[in-house]
């Protein structure tokens, strides 16, 4: 594996992949490092089943979110460098101790080489499951149809609809066409392969519940109001938004009711609608207070 890195949109062309690797933006090396891996029983039903769905968290996010509450291996990049065998591993023990639905790549795009290379040896030994590419929405199109073997769900944020929310927050410039490429992409896909294997998530974040209206205008006029919606109140303030207004607070129910409401106004009736009390930060799951190796999480 060499050549400059341009697996996601900001192409930064590090040489990570070489014997003296250099960093990307995202901070990714040569090696996957991976976080946690585990059942998840908190994704959305039709991923998360009776098992739960096998998560395996990559560090290094490609996305700089000021409210991250993944900061300790997304932004820091806390985890370990894997073997390619030892990644191998994490997915057999998925699939075979665990017993899972599927295996979750949560922010998997610097890595992507690297899984496609540990799971070959599984599937010829027979042990295969359905892959969620778990994602911010930060895509490449062109990334996507090269690993498109990884993607039997997408699983993709909607986040912003505008640029300049996406740099502030995120400092993800592109944000807005490249999350809507991604989408157009997952949904043609599925109409392709007969399939539903797109689910859209949009957190409402707090100060910005008029993006989230604006995207669900955008999805449901230019790509489809059938496709299946995941709208969130879970936003909790968490590491540098604990100090940047307005991103320091919760959403408010008026915010929240406002997206739900276009929600239903734009007839969207596939999906899940999570309850205002879902905001409540004493409900919250952290990832930020999750310990590092296996675990599940209920």
């Amino acid at each position: 594996m060499d050549g400059m890195c341009e697996l996601c949109p900001r192409k930064c062309k590090a040489a990570r992949f070489g014997a003296d690797p250099k960093a990307g933006y995202c901070g990714a090396l040569n090696a996957p490092r991976v976080f946690r891996w585990g059942p998840h029983f908190g994704e959305e039903p039709p991923l998360t089943g009776e098992r739960g769905s096998g998560c395996v968290f990559f560090s290094r996010c490609t996305m700089k979110c000021l409210y991250c509450q993944n900061s300790p291996w997304s932004w820091k990049g806390e985890g370990v460098d894997k073997t390619i065998p030892e990644l191998t591993q994490i997915f057999r023990d998925l699939a075979l101790k665990d017993k899972v639905e599927n295996w979750n790549l949560v922010s998997p795009t610097p890595y992507l080489p690297y899984v496609r290379e540990a799971v070959q040896p599984l599937f010829r030994e027979g042990i295969r499951l359905p892959f969620v590419w778990n994602s911010s929405g930060y895509e490449r199109v062109e990334t996507l149809e090269e690993y498109a073997d990884l993607c039997d769900w997408a699983l993709f944020d909607l986040r912003y609809a505008s640029d300049a929310t996406a740099v502030a927050a995120s400092q993800a410039s592109g944000y807005v066409a490249a999350s809507r490429a991604a989408i157009k992409w997952a949904y043609n896909r599925s109409l392709i392969t007969h399939r539903s294997s797109l689910i859209v998530r949009l957190l409402v974040l707090p100060g910005h519940a008029e993006e989230a209206i604006e995207n669900l205008a955008w999805l449901a006029t230019e790509v489809s109001n059938e496709v299946a919606i995941s709208v969130m109140a879970q936003y909790t303030p968490a590491y540098k938004a604990l100090e940047t207004p307005p991103f320091d607070r919760s959403v408010t129910e008026e915010e929240y009711e406002s997206v739900t409401e276009a929600a239903a106004d734009f007839g969207f009736e596939n999906g899940w609608i999570q309850g205002y009390a879902a905001s409540d930060p004493k409900l919250a799951l952290l990832g930020e207070n999750m310990s590092a190796d296996h675990g599940v999480v209920k």
